[in-house]
């Protein structure tokens, strides 16, 4: 009998070993699946004689061939890695569009400016100014083909986190489940192999998701987001929630639902594909749509003052190129009121003040009280001041102005400033008649007939305005471009000389021949005469009327040589239909002009470096983000390929045993045999 019960001993022990083999084979595909083994253990030996022989074998257990460090370090690395494709997935596109000169920006601005030379050389063609036009249009168009796109990826963004928060609900719901399972298998003694292989996948696959901190504890598995927000502990679920930002309601924010209260998590939010898209959205989308809202900005503003400046082909002041950059409708847009607010607290009206100064940041305003705030610059938070709401007038901070609007704060009310945001989206061409640009400078000069000496004029000495006409206050701009008109023409008489020659007199008169003011030139050189014309109504009354201040336009105008006594120089407005270009010159001249970030250390960079250096910083975002990805591929792969190693399932070393636990089963079928063959001889010896 105790040859027999070795022989079923070891017949059982091998049928389990090719039943483990079996279901290895059977499981090589099964995503996480970890590879098992039979455990065998000697039975107790008994006493014959002198002896202790042997009486079989005993399965001592069926255990998982699995390592903690290994399958932590695959969930580390996949979810890296998924940071790393989603950041790639999103900055790759957005790099494309930016440099390729048929989506970006660098192309019409290009074509704008080489059509602005273009009128230039013929002032008077309408074939030349029509063609400017269309490509104002093509610009603006350009600007906010290129905005859509950006907004469509925020929307996009908005769009993927509220799935991914829905599928990391699921697969927490789903550890929580087999957490209890496992527990109460684990608690009766037994061991659910098949549960822990399907709780760690699950916990790798939430891994894909978001970066998490898991922590074993009592058989359980506790999941933590962030810096230590409970996911998931033991059979309970905490859930995550996707919900308009407070301070941004057009950007999704992440908030972990505890059921007695919310934490907002965006910010400790890092790793897998949701951490790759936040990532992207505050340090590429946000910074690369303000930029480009600059740059849209400086365009609008300093095409439309240049425009100002000038005369157009009907003899009239230009009017705007481009739409208003201080609309109502764009000053309400640039300021977010928390969504945490006291019942009535208003919102600013953001004026941009000066478009060289301003940055490409977003800005936290914060009441200390009913009329008193202080600034903060973001991301860093870097202070720029405390402010109040009766400072009259506001303000200017980095190129804008604050004008609370619609209520009244309390303190600890918040809002989100970005001056720059929208622009992109917003500029038009307002202009649309080609006749209304704007390419003649609005004075010139002649010497008058009958003059003597040596007076010259050179080409780039006639008149130019040295007053700058304010395009977002159009009743005094009105005023005083009405103004000049009425006032011109004026003009220089020189008089005598000094008995030394180094000097010699003149006077500047209005258009009825009074004397506004005089001064001396040294004859034989080249003189910069800086002159003050005061502005009159068509019935001769100063504007404003009084008690105001007069308005005044002033200009510079160079001469050269040595003027007789009595020689005279007429300073009138530009005709209707004149073929000067000087203006226009100023407005081509914008193309390498330092007109953006003038208030930086640098002193001021141009339209076209500006853009490139948006794309430039997105391509090596770029460049970087390839770089991270290919790493963490690597990565990730050595991790799986350690794991695998050590718990997947290699079908040549399953054939082996396979082969192995059949001869097992074989030899101990044969025991049996033989002790059945014994038995019979003994009872028939009998």
């Amino acid at each position: 009998m105790s040859l027999l019960n070795i022989g079923m001993s070891g017949l059982s022990a091998s049928q389990s070993s090719l039943m483990t083999t079996g279901n290895n084979i059977a499981n090589v595909d099964t995503a996480g699946y970890s590879r098992q083994q039979t455990v065998q253990g000697t039975k107790a030996s008994q006493q014959f004689g002198n002896v202790y022989i042997g009486t079989g074998t005993t399965l001592a257990d069926v255990r998982r061939v699995y390592n903690s460090y290994l399958d932590a370090q695959l969930q580390t690395t996949t979810s890296l890695n998924s940071d790393s494709a989603a950041y790639l997935g999103q900055v790759t596109p957005l790099d494309k569009l930016l440099s390729d000169s048929g989506t970006g920006l660098n192309g019409a601005l290009t074509k704008f400016f080489a059509s602005v030379q273009n009128v230039n050389a013929k002032p008077g063609d309408d074939a030349s100014r029509q063609l400017l036009l269309s490509d104002a249009q093509a610009l603006s168009n350009r600007f906010n083909s290129v905005s859509s796109q950006l907004n469509e990826q925020n929307a996009n963004i908005n769009g993927n986190l509220t799935n991914m928060a829905d599928q990391v609900n699921k697969l927490a719901a789903t550890v929580a489940q087999l957490n209890q399972k496992i527990t109460e298998i684990s608690s009766s003694g037994g061991m659910p192999n098949e549960l822990l292989d399907a709780r760690n996948e699950t916990v790798r696959q939430l891994s894909t998701f978001t970066g998490a901190q898991i922590v074993e504890r009592e058989g359980n598995v506790d999941i933590y987001l962030g810096s230590g927000q409970p996911l998931v502990m033991g059979n309970t679920v905490n859930k995550l929630e996707v919900v308009p930002g407070k301070d941004d309601p057009n950007r999704l924010a992440l908030q972990l639902n505890r059921g007695s209260s919310t934490i907002d998590i965006t910010s400790i939010m890092t790793g897998g594909e949701i951490g790759g898209l936040l990532r992207y959205r505050s340090t590429v989308l946000d910074p690369a749509m303000n930029e480009l809202g600059r740059v849209a900005l400086v365009v609008a503003d300093q095409m439309n003052s240049i425009q100002a400046q000038g005369i157009d082909k009907n003899g009239d002041f230009g009017s705007n190129l481009f739409n208003s950059i201080n609309s109502a409708a764009q000053m309400a847009q640039r300021s977010i009121a928390s969504g945490n607010n006291s019942a009535g607290s208003g919102n600013f009206d953001v004026s941009i003040e000066d478009t060289g100064k301003l940055t490409i940041n977003d800005y936290k305003v914060t009441f200390t009280s009913a009329t008193d705030y202080t600034v903060q610059r973001l991301p860093d938070n870097s202070s720029m001041g405390s402010f109040s709401t009766l400072t009259t007038p506001a303000p200017v901070i980095d190129g804008f102005s604050l004008n609370l609007t619609g209520g009244t704060a309390a303190a600890g009310d918040t809002f989100k400033i970005t001056p720059t945001r929208n622009a992109a989206a917003n500029i038009k061409t307002e202009m649309t008649d080609s006749k209304r640009l704007a390419i003649a400078a609005p004075l010139g000069a002649a010497i008058a007939a009958g003059g003597s000496g040596t007076l010259t004029i050179p080409a780039s000495g006639q008149p130019t305005l040295t007053t700058k006409f304010d395009i977002y206050d159009a009743a005094t701009t009105t005023a005083m471009q009405n103004g000049l008109k009425n006032s011109t023409p004026t003009k220089v008489v020189f008089g005598d000389v000094s008995a030394d020659g180094t000097s010699q007199t003149y006077q500047f008169l209005d258009a009825k021949g009074g004397v506004i003011s005089s001064g001396t030139i040294k004859p034989g050189e080249n003189n910069t005469l800086s002159l003050t014309v005061p502005l009159k109504d068509a019935s001769g009354a100063p504007i404003p009327p009084a008690p105001a201040t007069q308005y005044t336009v002033s200009f510079d105008m160079t001469v050269a040589g040595s003027p007789g006594k009595g020689t005279a120089i007429n300073v009138s407005l530009s005709q209707p239909g004149s073929l000067d270009n000087r203006n226009g010159t100023t407005l081509a001249g914008l193309q390498t002009a330092q007109t953006v970030d003038t208030g930086s250390a640098s002193k001021g960079i141009s339209l076209s470096d500006a853009y490139g250096k948006l794309v430039e910083g997105v391509g090596s975002k770029a460049a970087q983000g390839k770089l991270d990805s290919a790493a963490t591929e690597a990565i990730l792969a050595n991790a799986k390929g350690a794991r695998d190693s050590l718990s997947g399932v290699d079908l040549d070393e399953e054939t082996g045993n396979l082969v192995k636990y059949q001869q097992y089963y074989t030899a101990s079928s044969q025991i049996i045999k033989a002790a059945q063959e014994i038995f019979s001889t003994l009872i028939n010896s009998i």
